[in-house]
């Protein structure tokens, strides 16, 4: 099934920061509001911004085997990686700068918008980085 428009909601977790930590995304029909694919990645001692990434970069991919064509909106509730991923803000931290990259050569010639949402508006994105905390595991669905 070929997709015109994907959602990715994307978001990081860890506790201690930095600390334990784990991105996590889902991937949405924006037509039907139906959860398409969900991912949690570990990443191992990190801090929350570099799990903010690894989240993102988790549900762009997933994003692109669902649908390579597809226009991605990713909202996440990171202001610094909307603003850096954006360019509207430059990237000092090297782990950061290192993910921005492998983001923007994922990413390539696709369409891809990034939105700030509430924290409260990207609860799925959390479950999924809290659930590859839980189970010490990285996993995606399906």
């Amino acid at each position: 099934m070929s997709f015109e428009r994907l959602i990715v909601e994307a978001d990081g977790a860890s506790r201690g920061n930095p600390g334990d930590a784990a991105g996590g995304a889902v991937v949405i029909d924006p037509e039907s509001g139906n959860v398409l694919a969900t991912a949690g990645v570990l990443c191992g001692h990190a801090s929350n911004n570099v799990a903010e990434y690894r989240g993102m970069i988790a549900g762009i991919e997933m994003a692109h085997d669902i649908s390579p064509d597809a226009v991605i909106q990713v909202k996440l509730d990171s202001k610094l990686v909307v603003e850096q991923m954006s360019g509207r803000w430059k990237i000092k931290h090297p782990d950061m700068k290192d993910l921005a990259a492998t983001a923007r050569e994922l990413i390539g010639g696709s369409r891809v918008t990034f939105e700030w949402v509430p924290r409260e508006e990207n609860a799925r994105a959390d479950a999924a980085a809290n659930a590859a905390l839980d189970r010490k595991a990285s996993y995606r669905l399906p």
